[in-house]
C-alpha cells in the first residue's frame, strides 16, 4: 500500500512539472479588436465647432484654410488668411480618416472602408453629400506597436469596424516567430480642365493625389482609382495592385511615385483610368516617402524600429529614364520623415534634428545650407509664397525671403 502511495505521488508530481513547464510558454500583449457595426460607424459622422486635437496627422492646404488630421478620427479646419495668427473654425469628425484631397471645394476623405464627399464651398455650412461604401478593402486598423499578438475573434469583415483595441498580457504557447508588421499598415485580413480647377496640395506622407479628373488613393497593397469628372458624385472606376507595404504617393509630370518600405514604384498616367506600372527602384526596408522635380526623384529612408534595422538617409535618384531608375546619391540623416520642393531647395524634416534646408541646383552633389534645430519635424508643405510645417504637436509656418527662410508663427495642435 505504501509503495502505491509513492508511486502515485511521484506520479502527479511529473504530471504538474509538464503542465507547468514554462519551456513552451510565454507571456505576450494580446491586443484584442474593438468594433462597431458598420451602420452604426457610418451615422458618426458630423460637422461641429472646432475640437481639441487628439492625435495630430497629416496636413493638407487648400486656399486660405488648412486641414489637420486628427488620426482615425477626423479633420479640423483653421483659417490661415492671416498666417500670424491662424485660428481653428470647424471640425469634421469622420471616424477612420487618414487623408483627404481638395478639388473645387470639394473635399475627398476616407472613413475606414468608404469614400466620403464634402462640400465646403460655404465653410461655414459644410455638407457631407456622396458616400461610397465599402470601396476600400485595406484600411489602417492602428494596432498598438506594443502587441505581440492580435485578436480578431469578434471582428466580421463584412459587416464591422475596428474602432479601438483592448490591450491585455497574456500567458499563451510559444509559436514560432511570424512577421506581423503588417498589422501595423492596414492590411484586411479578407481580402474640369487643369487651368480652370483649384486643387490643394498636401504634403509627402499623403496618399492621395488628385490629377485632372481622377482622384488616385493607395492602400498597403492596391491602388483605388476614382472618376471625378462630377465632383459631388465620384465613381471607382477599378482598383488594381500597387506593389507591397505601400505608405505613400506622389504625382509629377503624369507620373505617379509610391513609396513604400522597400522601395519606391513608378506608375505611367498616359491611361489616367487605368495607371501602368512602368518600374521600381528597391532598397532595405525602410520608411519612405518621395517627392519628385526633374529628372531626380528624392527620397528619405528611416531607420531602426518598425522601419528597419539600417541607418537614415536621404536618397537621390535618377529617373531620366522611367524604366531603369537608379541611385545618384545618398546623404545621412537622423530621423527623416517627409520632405518637400521648392525651387532649389529640399527642404528635410529630420525628426528630432529639425528641419534641414539643402541647396539642390546640383542634384548629384546637395548641401546642406541651414537648418532649424531644436523642433520636431515630421512634414511639410512648400507653397507659392510660405512653407508650411508639422511636427511634435505643432504648426509651424515660415515664409521665403531671398534665399534664406524665416519663421511667420506656431500653432499649437493639442
Amino acid at each position: 500500500m505504501k509503495t502505491n502511495y509513492l508511486f502515485l505521488f511521484f506520479a502527479l508530481t511529473i504530471f504538474y512539472s509538464c503542465d507547468n513547464d514554462d519551456t513552451d510558454y510565454e507571456f505576450v500583449n494580446v491586443a484584442t479588436a474593438e468594433v462597431m457595426s458598420k451602420s452604426e460607424f457610418r451615422k458618426s459622422v458630423d460637422i461641429v465647432a472646432p475640437q481639441t486635437i487628439q492625435v495630430p496627422g497629416k496636413i493638407y492646404a487648400y486656399n486660405d484654410f488648412i486641414f489637420v488630421n486628427d488620426v482615425n478620427k477626423g479633420v479640423h479646419i483653421i483659417n490661415n488668411t492671416n498666417p500670424e495668427n491662424p485660428k481653428a473654425i470647424a471640425y469634421i469628425k469622420i471616424p477612420g480618416n487618414e487623408d483627404i484631397s481638395v478639388k473645387d471645394n470639394y473635399l475627398y476623405a476616407d472613413s475606414a472602408t468608404d469614400l466620403l464627399v464634402f462640400d465646403i464651398s460655404n465653410i461655414d455650412t459644410i455638407s457631407l453629400v456622396e458616400r461610397l461604401e465599402d470601396v476600400f478593402t485595406v484600411y489602417n486598423y492602428h494596432t498598438p506597436r506594443e502587441a505581440d499578438a492580435v485578436n480578431y475573434s469578434d471582428f466580421n469583415y463584412e459587416t464591422d469596424i475596428i474602432v479601438g483595441w483592448t490591450l491585455k498580457r497574456e500567458r499563451r504557447e510559444k509559436q514560432d516567430d511570424v512577421l506581423i508588421d503588417f498589422l501595423f499598415d492596414g492590411v484586411a485580413l479578407n481580402n474640369g480642365t487643369r487651368a480652370e480647377s483649384n486643387v490643394g496640395v498636401g504634403g509627402s506622407l499623403a496618399r492621395f493625389q488628385i490629377v485632372e479628373n481622377y482622384l488616385y488613393t493607395v492602400g498597403h497593397n492596391e491602388m483605388s482609382i476614382f472618376n471625378i469628372q462630377n465632383l459631388s458624385s465620384p465613381v471607382l472606376e477599378t482598383t488594381q495592385g500597387a506593389g507591397w507595404n505601400i505608405e505613400t504617393m506622389f504625382q509629377a509630370d503624369d507620373y505617379l511615385y509610391l513609396g513604400s518600405t522597400n522601395g519606391m514604384y513608378i506608375y505611367s498616367l498616359e491611361n489616367p483610368s487605368a495607371p501602368e506600372y512602368v518600374s521600381d527602384f528597391t532598397h532595405w526596408e525602410g520608411c519612405d516617402p518621395v517627392v519628385v522635380d526633374g529628372d531626380y526623384a528624392y527620397l528619405t529612408l528611416r531607420g531602426g524600429n518598425l522601419c528597419g534595422q539600417q541607418e537614415s538617409v536621404l536618397e537621390v535618384i535618377d529617373i531620366s529614364d522611367k524604366s531603369l531608375p537608379t541611385l545618384a546619391g545618398r546623404y545621412t540623416l537622423e530621423n527623416p520623415y517627409g520632405l518637400g520642393i521648392k525651387e532649389h531647395t529640399l527642404f528635410v524634416c529630420d525628426g528630432s534634428s529639425g528641419l534641414k534646408l539643402f541647396n539642390k541646383e546640383n542634384p548629384l552633389d546637395i548641401k546642406l545650407i541651414k537648418k532649424f534645430e531644436n523642433i520636431q519635424s515630421k512634414d511639410v508643405i512648400p507653397l507659392d509664397d510660405k512653407l508650411i510645417m508639422i511636427g511634435d504637436n505643432v504648426l509651424y509656418q515660415y515664409n521665403y525671403v531671398g534665399n534664406s527662410i524665416n519663421l511667420i508663427s506656431t500653432y499649437a495642435l493639442k
